[in-house]
């Protein structure tokens, strides 16, 4: 017997739902194949399947920095050249 199905309603944005189904279709699975799989997964492990940390403090500063940066529209370096020179450094 099978058991009745419930319906699950998610927010998302619509660029990450298109290009989500396009590459789940790509695999042959369904949004719905793939959220079934999600679920089973955390059922059979007891677990979200996948690593979830909170940014130690070093990470966190350089998300900041990178928010910043991108913010000022400003760079750490005049070229590529520079950043390819500080990289060997």
């Amino acid at each position: 017997m099978t058991a009745a199905s419930k319906m699950l309603h998610i927010r998302m944005d619509e660029e990450t739902k298109t290009e989500a189904t396009a590459a789940l279709a790509a695999m042959g699975l369904s949004v719905s194949d793939a959220v079934r799989l999600l679920f089973h997964r955390i059922i059979a492990d007891q677990a979200f399947p996948l690593e979830l940390k909170v940014p130690n403090s070093a990470t966190r500063a350089a998300m900041a920095e990178a928010d910043d940066l991108l913010a000022k529209r400003d760079a750490r370096f005049a070229d590529g050249e520079a950043l390819i020179a500080d990289l060997d450094g």
